[in-house]
């Protein structure tokens, strides 16, 4: 479990935690990997005067639009790489027709969300597929992905957990001309 800490403000604007315990909005997805999400915000600039918890909702992997998505995800040793169909997929990730699909999948676990992921590696190593090849990141790595085509498999033998900030963005040009 991740511990989630929440700061805010007090009546007379002193600063304060509102909430300190265990994120409790696990989510196991098909592919044997798990969520945990941590904060979502509806809009943008965010609204950071209180209130309740942000993340006690039930939400896909896309952030809602002019919002945000924080997460803890955890692979387990030879998840992301099950032989299933793509459509299967984006519907366990919540991704709608509403998110332009980019190329044809060269995995089936190919998948593109309509935002900007800022990931960073916590532990383990992961393969990022992409469109045109793949790439291993390990713990301190960080990946910026702008609305991409891809699927995180995990061909190790250890967990890997990622730290995941998703942003809703517009279409990549390339996509929008495509539409």
């Amino acid at each position: 479990m991740t511990r989630r800490i929440v700061t805010g403000h007090r009546q007379d604007g002193r600063s304060t935690v509102l909430m300190d315990g265990q994120a409790t909005q696990v989510r196991q997805r098909h592919a044997g990997n798990a969520s945990t999400l941590l904060w979502v915000t509806d809009e943008t600039p965010a609204d950071v005067s209180g209130g309740g918890d942000r993340a006690a909702r039930d939400i896909g992997v896309p952030p809602p639009a002019r919002g945000t998505i924080f997460r803890i995800a955890e692979f387990p040793p030879g998840s992301g790489g099950e032989v299933r169909d793509n459509e299967s997929v984006l519907r366990d990730f919540g991704i709608g027709p509403d998110i332009a699909r980019g190329a044809p999948p060269r995995h089936p676990a190919i998948h593109r969300t309509r935002s900007l992921d800022y990931v960073v590696v916590l532990e383990g190593e992961i393969s990022l597929l992409l469109d045109d090849g793949e790439v291993t990141v390990k713990a301190g790595d960080v990946v910026i992905q702008q609305g991409t085509n891809h699927a995180w498999i995990n061909r190790g033998n250890a967990t890997c957990r990622l730290a995941m900030v998703f942003i809703d963005a517009q279409e990549p040009a390339a996509l929008a001309r495509q539409t």
